[in-house]
């Protein structure tokens, strides 16, 4: 076996196991919800940012584009709607997508 087909393998374990469920596009999928913390300083003003985002295995998240709806089904905060604003495949087999509340 190749060593992209056991990292798919054990990717689809984990995602299995350990992901949120969310749907993008009306579509089911199964990614990791994080919402970043990003401390941008604007002079001696400190901003308090969060880029929130999915990370899908990249064949779900094939049909993303920029303005795909994704909903996050977990509590507030973190769960409601979004759009995706970016899409950052990591080479690896995975894809994050950056999103903004809607």
């Amino acid at each position: 076996m190749a060593f992209r087909d056991l990292v798919a393998e054990a990717d689809g374990a984990v995602f299995a196991a350990l992901s949120d469920p969310a749907t993008l596009d009306g579509t089911p999928v199964r990614g990791m919800f994080a919402s970043l913390w990003r401390e941008p300083a604007i002079g001696k003003l400190g901003t308090g940012l969060v880029e929130p985002q999915l990370t899908l295995r990249s064949a779900d998240a094939a049909t993303a584009a920029r303005g795909s709806v994704v909903i996050i089904n977990l509590p507030a905060p973190d769960g409601g709607e979004y759009e995706v604003v970016n899409i950052e495949p990591d080479g690896t087999g995975l894809t994050a997508l950056i999103l903004r509340p809607r």
